[in-house]
C-alpha cells in the first residue's frame, strides 16, 4: 500500500464529517441553538463515529465561539449578501469553511475552500459554488496580505 491509497480512507471520512457539520450547523441556525448539548445530540442521533466526532465537535465548538468574527467576514467579504439574507445552506457551508480557514491551521485553506464548493454542489443551488468560492477567496487573500 503506498501512502496515496492510506491516506484516501481518511479523506472520505473528513468529506464525510464535514457534510454531517454542515447539517449541525444549518441546524442549529434554524433552531437558534449553538450549544455543545445540541452538538453531541446530533452526534448521538447520526451514530458519528471517533474520529469524525471529534472533528465536528472541534469544529462546531470554534464555529460557535467565534460565530461574530465568522460571520463579520462573511458580510464583509460578500456583496449585497449578508447573514441574515443567505440561504442557511450556503451561511452552514460558509461557517464551516471559514471555520477551518480561521482555526485549524493543519489544513491548508484551499482543501477547505474546495471542500465546501463541492459541498455546496451537492446540497444548495447551482450559484452557491461559484458565491462560496469568491467568498471564500476574497478571506484566504486577505489573510495573506495580514
Amino acid at each position: 500500500m503506498n501512502k496515496t491509497e492510506a491516506k484516501e480512507p481518511l479523506k472520505k471520512k473528513r468529506t464525510e464529517a464535514r457534510e454531517l457539520l454542515m447539517q449541525l450547523l444549518f441546524q442549529m441556525e434554524v433552531n437558534n441553538d449553538f450549544g455543545k448539548e445540541a452538538t453531541e445530540k446530533y452526534l448521538d442521533e447520526n451514530r458519528v463515529a471517533e474520529p469524525s466526532a471529534k472533528y465536528i465537535r472541534d469544529l462546531a465548538s470554534a464555529v460557535e465561539q467565534n460565530i461574530i468574527v465568522i460571520d463579520e467576514n462573511i458580510n464583509k467579504h460578500s456583496i449585497r449578501w449578508k447573514t441574515t439574507r443567505l440561504p442557511k445552506v450556503d451561511l452552514a457551508i460558509l461557517r464551516l469553511a471559514i471555520g477551518e480557514i480561521l482555526y485549524d491551521e493543519s489544513l491548508p485553506p484551499q482543501v477547505s475552500i474546495n471542500e465546501a464548493v463541492n459541498i455546496a454542489k451537492k446540497y444548495s443551488t447551482d450559484d452557491s459554488g461559484k458565491f462560496i468560492n469568491g467568498v471564500l477567496g476574497s478571506i484566504v487573500r486577505e489573510k495573506a496580505d495580514e
